[in-house]
């Protein structure tokens, strides 16, 4: 499967993902690749948060690839059960936020913890690094396994973001590209 195959939903997570922010910059090399923006970005609730994923679905044209980041991993993963079914057809999660890291942000919907933990209805694969503050390895990994999703061991990166210097990350473009192949041959 290639990019201009499916339309590329980045999902970012608290405060977005700002101008030199990897997802950012995929959006400027991918042209089917968009934000899935939300009415506030400071403002981590679940009911507007998945709201606005599932109207991003429901827009897109072509099959859907889900791309989140930190708390943008677990808005997928809360919104997985209500997408249209089939219209999604992998997610490329990064750097989730542990359930007490969430709980943790300013202002943030008590609804958004627990996570689910049933297996995710696509294909994912979960990139994690060793030393997250926002997410043990350990804690990405059980997530992983609830959710089915690969796990994939980005080493000690930190939270890959623009402050851990991941600003055009690219093995992550690598690990993307190869997760696109997964998928086409998935389907064949």
């Amino acid at each position: 499967m290639r990019t201009f195959d499916v339309d590329i939903l980045m999902v970012p997570g608290w405060t977005g993902s700002g101008p030199d922010h990897w997802q950012s910059r995929w959006i400027g090399r991918l042209r089917t690749a968009r934000f899935v923006k939300q009415d506030d970005f400071d403002a981590v609730h679940r009911a507007k948060w998945t709201g606005k994923l599932l109207e991003a679905v429901s827009a897109s044209t072509k099959p859907v690839v889900l791309v989140g980041h930190s708390c943008g991993v677990s808005a997928i993963a809360h919104a997985a059960r209500r997408l249209p079914e089939g219209r999604v057809v992998g997610a490329f999660l990064v750097a989730p936020a542990s359930e007490e890291a969430t709980k943790r942000i300013p202002g943030v919907d008590p609804a958004f913890t627990p996570f689910p933990r049933e297996p995710l209805p696509f294909p994912s694969w979960m990139v994690a690094s060793r030393n997250d503050p926002h997410c043990t390895f350990e804690e990405a990994g059980d997530l992983a396994i609830s959710w089915g999703s690969k796990l994939i061991d980005a080493g000690n990166v930190e939270h890959l973001n623009t402050a851990s210097g991941h600003g055009p990350w690219p093995e992550g473009a690598m690990q993307f590209g190869m997760f696109l192949k997964q998928l086409g041959n998935v389907e064949a």
